[in-house]
Order: C-alpha cells, then structure tokens, then sequence
C-alpha cells in the first residue's frame, strides 16, 4: 500500500486572498460542502481573528464537516489569535488549530524584529499554547523556502518538541527551484528527531509557475501532505493547484509511493463553483479542468483520439467529471474529424461527395474560428439545396458605400452547367444582387419578406436568410441560404426561392 498524502485545502482562506476573491459566509458554506464531497482530508476555514467574517465561516464549516474532515483555523504566533481560533473551532469535531511565524532572514529581521532564539522561543510558546486547546497542532515555518537551513532543523525540532503534530514548511513566494526544496524536506526528515511521528506538510506558491512541481518534489522526499486550492487560487500567482497535485499523484502514485482519498471525480464540479462563485475565471488551457484540457483541434490529434483515446489524452475525462473528449472543428481538422461530426449528427456521404462536402467545410473554418454543428448543419442543408437546385450561385461580388452606387456582379450556373456572368445596379447591395438575378433566372417575383438571424455563436458566425417572394399568381414561395458573407447568404436565399417557384411551375405543367 502506497502512503497516505493527506489534501488541505486553503481555499476559504489563502485562496480568498487573490484580488477579488472575497467570500461570505454563505459562499463560503457551499464551496466546504463540495470539499466535504471531494473528501479532502483538512479544509482550512479562515483566519477567525481577522474578521467577524471569518469568525463565523470557520465556526460554521465546523458544523458541517462533522467527522469527515478536519476543520483549520489559521493564527499568527499570537495567545489572543489562538483563543480566538479555538473558539470558533468549538463547533468542529475534528478541530486543528494552525500556527506559526516567519523564519526566513527577511521575516525575522525586517516584519518581526525577532532573533533566531526569540522566534524559537515564541514558536514553541505558541505550539504549547494552542495544545491546551486542541489536541492538533500544525506549526506553519512561514518562508521556509529562504530560511537557513540550520536555524529551519532548530526551529521544526523545537515546535516538533512543544507537541505539534503537524508541521509546515512553505516555499511562500515560489523562490524555489523543485529539487532544492525537496532536499530541504529530505533533510528535515533525517535531523528531527521525533518527525516521523508528525505530518510534514508542504505550502507552495506558483511565482515561477513550480507551485506543483515543488509539491510533488517534496512528496518524493517524504512530505505526506500538501496545501493547495481549487483553481490554484491564491496570493500572488496563487498557490499549488489542488487537481493538478491529485491527479498528478494518481496518475504517478507507484512511482511516488502515494496515493490520496481525494474522488477525482468531483474536480471539475469544485472548480466551476469556484470560478462561479469567486468570479475568476479559468483559463482555457488550465491542466485538468480548463475548457481545452480534453479539446483537440490538429487533424492529426483528432484523428489519433477517435482512433483511441490514449493516445493524445493520459486522463480519461470521466475521471475528473468532465464531460468527455471534444472534437473542435477548424481549419485545422482532417477528413476523420469531419466525417465522425457529421456521423453524430446523422449524415452519411459517400466518398466522392463526402470530399465535396470537406472542401466546403475548409472554406467556412477558413474564415471562422471554429466551426459548430449549426454551421455543419446549415453547410449539409445548403449543399442540399444547391444539389437540386435548376439555377445555383457560383460568386458575387458587391460594391457600396456613400455615395457609390450599389452594383452586383454574379455568376450563375444554369441546370445545362452553362455559366452566366452579369451586373445589376440597386438601391443597395441585396437590391443589386436580387436585379443581377433576376438577369438569368426565367421567372421573377416580388419580395415579400426577408428575415436573417445568426445560427451559431461569435462575431464570426455564419448567417442564415429567408426570403419569401410572392409569384404572379400570388402564391408565396419561401428559400433559405446560408454563408459568413450576409449579402451572399441573402443571394443563395433568393436564388433558392426561384428555384422553388420554377420546380412548382415545371410540376404543374408535367400534370
């Protein structure tokens, strides 16, 4: 059996630190409950003497994590933050008061005024202190990653030796290269005396985006658990990112030696409340749970992942609560992605015309981001259309301004493939058009209605038109055409609803 990495999660309180993450109460409650569901191991509820705020947050989450987790309020090396915590921790069956002071040159020297001896003096005062209250302790070395490493070993040994059961050593501003702090924690294990009776935890920031790397350097070297939050939330450039280091343990628990309790599951659910409920967004391509995490948009990639899903995604979507693979269709997509879409919604093609579909497809992703399936649709219903279509539209091209004159150059194909090129003038661009059909076509009508509505989502979007023109014997005949370019779209959709009238015309004549 792998060892045990115990997950503390601080986002209720060091993640409630990044610009515009502050939480109520009421915020605060639900995002404990998904933690409760993540079965994470510690959350750590606030700093109770900070705020009335915080006070109630951690008295509150007290109540509701019961005997699944334990509860942790944070405090400085201070008697007043100490009574404060346990008070608020009363309501919590497994209550864990967090404590501790800074220990590198900087702290000592420039926030606390302290000497080495004084801070150890202080240090285990406060472990002793907070004993008297809670039978869990965890002891917080606050910079550890640019403490002497000398003065570290004295100052663990003392709060190891005051009753900590728990102690915490944070590379608090990321400084860290990954292999360094591992060494440290290496080196704690070997000249404490007594740690291996306590948990050594590990408090890592992502200033130069390491915050995992040295989590899991520090779990290689004997730490059993680690601080993290959801969404990598946090001072600065924001802590260790509580789905990256479980996923990363279970997909690497044997070389490790380590495992967590942590359901993978519930990580992408955390993460959207988070987003939700904090305001800060996740960016797209955010390990485990951003929008492309599970996305392929190179032909190749897409071909690979519908041949087998292992070979371009170590993590299978479900594991994390993620809906599944996504295919996105741009330029970049091959014959394989296109044709499985189109499969899943229903359309099937042979060869020859699957390749004239392709070719249509390239042109729409030419000009758009990504292609959705309402532009798949309308694509397949256009070409539909023009399929049986007597006249169809191979090109246009408009001119217009202020104070230009509209004017429309079109070619049409007739049902022979003989090739109509002409030129119309209008009092604007679609009015040019429709005059530059109505040059070719056999059968003309009046407008009677135009309507255009985007069918999917961007600036970028494709539009679709419907037009209904009235013939000479008042019957309406309806056309649709689709296209980025509006004034085509309008184009194929008159083109259509001649199309029609004359397919109804020729029909009453062969009765």
């Amino acid at each position: 059996m792998t060892r045990k990495i115990a997950i503390f999660d601080t986002t209720l309180r060091d993640g409630e630190q990044s610009p515009g993450a502050s939480m109520n109460t009421e915020e605060k409650l639900i995002i404990a409950r998904q933690l409760v569901r993540m079965n994470v191991d510690v959350i750590e509820a606030g700093f109770p003497i900070s705020s009335p705020g915080d006070f109630k947050s951690v008295h509150e989450i007290g109540k509701i994590a019961g005997d699944t987790c334990t509860v942790c309020g944070l405090t400085r090396a201070v008697d007043k933050d100490i009574e404060v915590a346990a008070e608020a921790l009363k309501s919590a069956k497994r209550p864990r008061i967090h404590t501790g002071l800074g220990v590198s040159p900087s702290h000592l020297r420039d926030k606390l005024h302290l000497t080495e001896d004084e801070a150890i003096e202080r240090a285990i005062h406060a472990v002793k202190y907070a004993r008297n209250f809670v039978d869990d302790v965890e002891f917080y070395a606050e910079d550890a990653g640019r403490s002497d490493q000398e003065f570290l070993v004295h100052i663990i040994q003392a709060a190891v030796k005051a009753g900590a059961t728990v102690v915490n050593i944070p590379d608090t501003t990321g400084y860290n290269m990954p292999w360094n702090f591992g060494t440290r924690i290496k080196e704690l294990r070997e000249r404490v005396d007594g740690i291996e009776d306590v948990t050594i935890s590990v408090h890592t920031h992502n200033d130069l985006g390491m915050a995992t790397a040295l989590a899991l350097d520090a779990v290689q070297n004997g730490a059993t658990q680690i601080e993290c939050t959801i969404n990598g939330l946090g001072e600065r450039a924001g802590n260790t990112s509580l789905e990256e280091v479980v996923m990363a343990i279970k997909m690497h628990g044997e070389a490790l030696d380590a495992h967590t309790d942590v359901v993978t599951r519930e990580l992408t659910r955390a993460s959207r409340l988070v987003s939700s409920i904090t305001g800060i967004n996740v960016q797209p391509n955010k390990a485990i749970v951003g929008a492309n995490a599970f996305a392929h948009s190179s032909g190749i990639h897409q071909d690979g992942v519908l041949k087998a899903r292992d070979t371009y995604e170590i993590i299978d979507p479900a594991d994390v609560g993620a809906a599944g693979s996504e295919i996105i269709l741009s330029a970049r997509s091959g014959h394989a992605a296109l044709r499985h879409r189109l499969g899943e919604l229903g359309y099937t093609f042979d060869d020859a015309a699957f390749e004239d579909v392709y070719n249509r497809f390239l042109e729409i992703a030419d000009q758009k981001k990504e292609v959705f399936d309402e532009d798949l649709e309308s694509m397949v219903q256009e070409r539909q259309r023009e399929v049986k279509a007597i006249y169809t539209l191979g090109a246009l091209q408009v001119s217009c301004g202020d104070p230009l004159v509209p004017t429309a150059t079109a070619t049409i194909s007739d049902e022979l493939g003989v090739k109509h090129v002409v030129c119309a003038t209008g009092t604007g661009p679609v009015d040019a058009a429709y005059k530059a059909v109505d040059k070719v076509v056999a059968v003309h009508g009046d407008l009677a209605e135009f309507s255009v509505k985007a069918i999917s989502r961007g600036i970028d979007a494709i539009g679709e038109v419907t037009v209904r023109i009235t013939a000479e014997d008042s019957k309406v005949y309806t056309g649709r055409g689709a296209d980025t370019d509006i004034i085509v779209s309008s184009a194929k959709a008159y083109v259509n609803a001649v199309n029609r009238m004359i397919q109804t015309a020729r029909s009453k004549e062969g009765k």
